[in-house]
Order: structure tokens, then sequence, then C-alpha cells
């Protein structure tokens, strides 16, 4: 019995995450490059604070839905918006949730970012800007959206019908 408990102990130790990629600091010019580049069949655009409580919230459905329609070809871009100098802040939220892919970090001033982005985009996060396969911006929205939504709205802009 007590190999069995040793055996069981050790399966249950929880390892450190793993440390997610630096983000790459990017103008807007950047990151609708990254869109372009993706080679994928759609690409959400997330921009993102760990200031910002419903960013926080948002993000696990957000993992959820990029690891679930990845192969699918649809692709997650995140981009944060913290203050210069919290970048390992960033990071170590990136970490904690399991980013394991590369992701952005905004430079230059807040309203050149919001207006090349997108010019109806009030600037409030948690933003999402949804993307085609030919890099065409087919949908934004600002505020968080659940796991069904963003879910759903992905597999609008990939043109897949979910089979059961």
């Amino acid at each position: 019995m007590p190999i069995l408990a040793a055996l069981l102990l050790a399966t249950t130790v929880v390892l450190p995450p793993k440390a997610a990629p630096e983000p790459t600091p990017a103008a807007a010019g950047g990151v609708l490059a990254a869109v372009k580049n993706a080679g994928a069949g759609a690409v959400l655009v997330n921009v993102w604070a760990t200031w910002c409580a419903p960013c926080r919230e948002e993000f696990p459905d957000l993992l959820h839905v990029a690891r679930e329609l990845g192969p699918k070809g649809f692709k997650l871009v995140l981009v944060s918006v913290d203050f210069p100098g919290d970048e390992a802040t960033t990071r170590t939220f990136l970490s904690s949730q399991g980013v394991d892919f590369p992701t952005f970090v905004r430079t230059g001033k807040d309203e050149t970012f919001v207006d090349e982005l997108e010019p109806k985009w009030s600037g409030a996060i948690p933003a999402s800007f949804l993307y085609d396969a030919k890099g065409k911006l087919v949908r934004f929205w600002e505020g968080k959206a659940s796991y069904p939504v963003i879910k759903k709205r992905a597999l609008e802009a990939l043109a897949i019908k979910e089979t059961p």
C-alpha cells in the first residue's frame, strides 16, 4: 500500500507553468501584417491588459477556442496594452494561462494604435477583431465574450459547419 500511495502522490505533482514567449513589441501595422501572414483560415486578434478584469475573465475562453479550432485553421493573436515597464507582469500572466505561442505588446500612442487597427473602435478593452483567410476584417466587438459566442463567430469566419 505505501508504494501505491507514493505512485499516486507522484502523479499529482504540479509543475510550474512553462514560460510564455516574450511578447513582441508592435504597432498596429505589425499586428495587421501578422494577420495577413498567418496562413490561417481565420484570425482573431484580441487586445487585452493584465489590469483589465473582463480581459482576464475572457482569456481562458479565448484559449479554449484557439486550441479547439486551431486544427481547423483558426489562429489567435494576442496583443497586450499593458503599460510600458509591465512586461514581466504580462509575461507572467501569459505563462500562467499556458500561452505557448508568440504574442504582441502594443507600441506607440493609444490613439494611433486604435485608429490604425479599426477606426470604429472606441479603444475599450477587451476588444476582438476577427479576420478571414485573406486578412479582411469580418467582425469586431468590444467587451468580453463567452466561449460559445467566440466559438460561433470563429466558425462563421472559418465558414465551417461543425459536425456533431
